[in-house]
């Protein structure tokens, strides 16, 4: 896996409070990992700090599964 992923899946299991094991790139945020709106906001924002980019709601809203906010990140890096 990269890089990139490793640090996503540290992340949201720290935010989640779930197994790293658990978390692949087609994880649903709500149905495979549990988490509710109020988790996927703390999740972009933690994310946001992390990364040290910005994350537009409307983008952030649109992410169904880890790879979907995997895949957006990986189009803003430079």
């Amino acid at each position: 896996m990269d890089e990139l992923f490793e640090k996503m899946k540290k992340l949201i299991a720290e935010k989640l409070e779930i197994d790293e094991e658990k978390i692949t790139p087609e994880s649903s945020f709500r149905q495979d990992l549990g988490a509710d709106s109020l988790d996927t906001y703390e999740l972009v924002y933690a994310i946001e700090e992390e990364m040290g980019i910005s994350i537009p709601d409307e983008k952030a809203n649109e992410f169904e599964t880890v790879g979907d906010a995997l895949n957006f990140l990986k189009s803003q890096q430079k």
